[in-house]
């Protein structure tokens, strides 16, 4: 798993180098402590495109991870991810 998660990264980071906006992490309960799963959250023109990415991702491909695909529509403010 530990050789999939630094495929993983070094898989977004070659996106971001690209110019997509991507970032992935991973979930804490309340005291800081890991174990919930992950995240990754990526802009993308629309779902098809998003889960063609998702698509390529070593953790999926891999098939060591359960996943889902969510598209998210802002109705108000805005965010700023760096």
């Amino acid at each position: 798993m530990r050789q999939t998660i630094a495929e993983h990264h070094d898989w977004v980071n070659r996106l971001r180098a690209a110019g997509v906006s991507i970032s992935s992490g991973y979930l804490v309960d309340g005291q800081g402590t890991p174990g919930g799963g992950g995240l990754l959250l990526l802009q993308a023109s629309d779902y098809r495109s998003a889960e063609a990415l998702i698509l390529q991702d070593p953790m999926v491909r891999s098939g060591q991870v359960d996943w889902q695909l969510h598209q998210w529509v802002s109705v108000a403010g805005q965010l700023n991810a760096t």
